[in-house]
């Protein structure tokens, strides 16, 4: 590949994820927002124009996905599907410091919803396809690029449909790349100086959306009642709060603390990470959550009127497990709930667990080595989820790599669904010369 492609791809990576910023895609979860048509007809125009013939699925209308077949060298191998997701979190404007669908250019970042998560990735997967076709190279075997709909709200409408009602799609393909992974944080040497490592996500904690709803006897303000549902919900949500989920180090985990460990001099035990996982800086948050199972309570939802006690009451509940954890936590919630609660679940989702070494990681590996050859990777477990939990129900393997050079003081991972979402434009041009190297060595 000449310097001149190089430099065209770096420069269209920041025009694109402007451009992507710009379409609002908020998803409320209550088919309220705007959907990802728009982005989606973006995504088209802008493999069309290089000659590729993607197609555009709605799973209804306005719910967008964008799916393409790039054919490699060898046919013959698995499939790689190289992936992202157009739908963004709503925004609230007022609380920001720029207009957040402005994609305005700001301290040498590019503002707004979605910088982060995941309209950055987004433009360097667009970016670097659009190389690879205007430079008449294969890649090394086929490339299926998607850009999701819905995986804000558990991409019912986006990847999960496209996996149940359109698998042919994804034909032949054994692993999967996407958000939430490859970025740096930059952490002390024990022997002095500062070291960048980039964290490879290879585990996603599963996902357990629940209703809580606890059942009584309505009744006039007035008068006692023994049966109160408030009361009842209250109580439940006491004890499921109060309980102590207890620790396990995965192997991603202990891999991720052994590896910090090794680098900052400072140990850590099976009690106590919290003097290691403070020199990952915001970082701390996502791996944090993944030391052990977690239940957060989100919305509340009861009565009518102040002088009526309901029959009903209900509580929402995100839990997230580890790998190999589902049954039990499910078990342990309906225990501490009691038998006046109901536990209903709204949406559930599988643990991921991928191998921490092998060919692919090799070769992730090898393209952030190729734009920074003195940094570390590190594998780490994501506490969230990704639309790789989708692809996985067709036996694909997925891990989390957008990668991203970040300077040392920038706390980038508070900015998932945070405010003022920003990425540093050289960081997405080194993001996009990592994949492109990573696409044409997959």
């Amino acid at each position: 590949m000449n310097d001149q492609q190089q430099t065209r791809a770096r420069d269209e990576v920041v025009r694109i994820c402007q451009d992507l910023i710009g379409i609002d895609t908020s998803n409320y979860g209550n088919d309220k927002g705007p959907g990802e048509r728009k982005a989606a007809e973006y995504v088209m125009s802008e493999f069309t124009e290089v000659g590729l013939d993607p197609e555009l699925i709605e799973s209804e209308p306005g719910r967008a996905s964008v799916v393409v077949r790039i054919e490699g060298e060898d046919s013959s191998r698995g499939a790689l599907v190289v992936h992202g997701h157009l739908d963004v979190v709503p925004a609230n404007a007022e609380d920001w410091q720029v207009d957040p669908f402005a994609a305005e250019i700001k301290d040498d970042c590019v503002w707004g919803r979605g910088a982060v998560d995941m309209k950055d990735m987004d433009a360097m997967i667009i970016a670097n396809v659009r190389e690879l076709v205007r430079s008449g190279r294969k890649p090394p075997r086929d490339l299926i690029v998607g850009m999701f709909a819905d995986e804000e709200a558990g991409g019912a409408k986006g990847a999960n449909w496209l996996v149940e009602h359109r698998p042919e799609l994804f034909e032949g393909a054994t692993e999967a790349v996407s958000e939430v992974g490859g970025y740096s944080v930059t952490v002390p040497k024990k022997a002095g100086g500062q070291q960048r490592v980039y964290l490879l996500q290879t585990a996603e904690k599963g996902i357990a959306w629940l209703r809580l709803v606890a059942h009584g006897r309505a009744g006039h303000g007035s008068v006692p009642n023994d049966e109160n549902a408030v009361v009842r919900l209250a109580e439940a949500i006491a004890r499921i709060n109060a309980h102590y989920w207890p620790r396990e180090y995965i192997a991603s985990v202990s891999l991720l603390l052994d590896g910090l460990s090794e680098i900052t001099g400072i140990t850590y035990s099976p009690d106590d990470a919290g003097e290691l996982l403070a020199t990952i800086g915001g970082a701390r948050g996502f791996v944090e959550g993944t030391l052990r199972d977690t239940s957060n309570f989100t919305m509340l939802n009861s009565g009518y009127k102040h002088n009526v006690i309901p029959q009903s009451a209900s509580a929402s509940l995100d839990c997230r497990f580890l790998p190999g954890h589902e049954d039990e936590l499910m078990s342990t919630i309906e225990r501490l709930a009691g038998e006046f609660v109901e536990v209903q679940i709204v949406h559930k989702d599988i643990a991921l667990d991928a191998p921490v070494e092998g060919p692919l990681v090799d070769k992730m590996k090898r393209a952030l080595a190729t734009q920074d050859p003195d940094a570390a990777v590190l594998p780490y477990c994501l506490s969230g989820g990704t639309d790789n939990k989708s692809l996985a129900k067709l036996g694909v393997v997925g891990y989390g790599f957008a990668p991203l050079r970040l300077p040392a003081d920038l706390d980038f991972a508070p900015m998932f669904h945070g405010i003022d979402e920003r990425v540093p434009l050289e960081s997405l041009r080194f993001g996009a010369d990592v994949l492109g190297e990573f696409m044409r060595d997959c």
